[in-house]
């Protein structure tokens, strides 16, 4: 299973400016470029960094460095010194499959089992549909130890195949050893289109040409809360992608659903998605800018009984924070029009810029502005295969509101 030749690593020792000392002692995985005060020599991508404290020259923490990346340090290991061998990676890999354990007893064969930082791995993501693994690389710091994490997830997951993809900045810049993104690196994949079942639902994954590795597993949980809320109801789901509240509101027993997407493509994915299961009410697609088909329906005096609204982030740096949280404003105000009297509305985030406490406060706000009254039902965050270790970590965020 060696995908990649072997890389000799060096191993380099830095220290910190006091106020990046103090934020690694915390516990946080990134040192950035200007937070170095000194190195003892030049580092190449994947080479053990040891970072000592200032004042006792002891261990702090320790990390791969990235040349390519303003992240110059992403650490891996806090406090206590280890050996970073082919057993540490084992244990981590082995302590990321047992925190995703009670999905696999559910009726479900998908899930996370790398979530980057999250997991101890920044810059890895692994994806499981049903036998297939797919792992996307957004850094050149795993090549030198890339061998040793497919063989512990294939082992510890049992897949059949495995899927490498590669981010684009990893495609532009460095070596990346003759692999291309998409590239079947273990087994045999006949079908790229991989079918998979979330709690008893089937849907399909493109882990060749699909967005990120194929499908967003984030939202498992709120999709199920959806499909138990549907049953002969009307739904609407807004940026609906491959449909994943509509064919969860489908199966639950939805009357009707409607899947609103700017993109046709995605559109003709949900309809895909939902002739994979067995359900007997309306899908309707209608391909327009959310925000233009949601004044479209307003104007035409429809009404559902659930409006799901779960944008794509608005916010990629902070400079798009403000213009984010207006268009949080506007879809929550959108949205209050279309919901029948009693109805329930969903609003959600996974902009990690705009924290929870903001997004739930601007979108009640703006459900008041449009003159309806409500009951918050519930507030939920990430599904147990996407833990947060540290504040940037955390960006989904989900409202479920009743409104009077």
């Amino acid at each position: 299973m060696n995908c990649i030749p072997f890389i000799e690593t060096k191993r380099l020792a830095v220290k910190l400016k006091p106020s990046a000392e103090k934020v690694v002692k915390q516990g946080h995985p990134w040192v950035f470029e200007d937070s170095i005060v000194k190195q003892n020599i030049e580092g190449a991508a994947g080479d053990l960094v040891i970072v000592f404290d200032n004042d006792k020259n002891k261990f702090l923490a320790c990390g791969l460095y990235d040349p390519y990346s303003p992240i110059r340090i992403k650490l891996i290991q806090f406090k206590k010194a280890a050996q970073i061998n082919e057993d540490w990676f084992e244990e981590k890999i082995a302590k990321a499959y047992e925190l995703r354990k009670p999905l696999l007893v559910s009726d479900t064969n998908s899930y996370r089992l790398l979530f980057g930082e999250n997991d101890c791995l920044p810059g890895v993501i692994a994806d499981i549909y049903d036998k297939v693994l797919v792992i996307k690389l957004y850094s050149h710091i795993w090549f030198p130890y890339f061998n040793w994490i497919v063989k512990h997830l294939v082992t510890i997951s049992g897949s059949e195949t495995v899927v490498i993809r590669l981010s684009r900045s990893l495609q532009t810049k460095g070596e990346v050893y003759g692999l291309n993104d998409g590239d079947v690196i273990y087994g045999d994949l006949t079908n790229e289109v991989v079918v998979f079942r979330e709690h008893g639902v089937l849907f399909s994954a493109n882990v060749i040409k699909g967005h990120k590795t194929g499908y967003f597993l984030d939202h498992r949980h709120n999709r199920k809360m959806v499909g138990e809320l549907a049953h002969n109801k009307t739904v609407l789901d807004v940026f609906s992608y491959a449909g994943g509240f509509s064919v969860h509101a489908l199966c639950g027993g939805a009357k009707e659903v409607v899947s609103l997407d700017i993109s046709e493509h995605a559109l003709l994915m949900a309809q895909n998605n939902a002739s994979l299961n067995a359900h007997k009410g309306k899908h309707e697609i209608m391909v327009a800018d959310a925000f233009e088909g949601l004044q479209r329906l307003i104007n035409t005096k429809r009404v559902f009984d659930i409006v799901v609204i779960d944008p794509p982030s608005f916010a990629k740096r902070e400079s798009e924070k403000e213009k984010a949280k207006n268009s949080y404003a506007r879809l929550a105000k959108l949205g209050s029009q279309l919901v029948t009297r009693n109805g329930i509305l969903v609003l959600a985030s996974c902009s990690s810029r705009v924290i929870a406490e903001d997004f739930f406060a601007i979108s009640e706000k703006n459900i008041l502005a449009t003159g309806r009254t409500y009951t918050a039902l519930e507030k939920t965050t990430h599904d147990i295969d996407h833990p947060v270790s540290f504040k940037e970590g955390a960006y989904l965020k989900c409202g479920y509101y009743r409104l009077h």
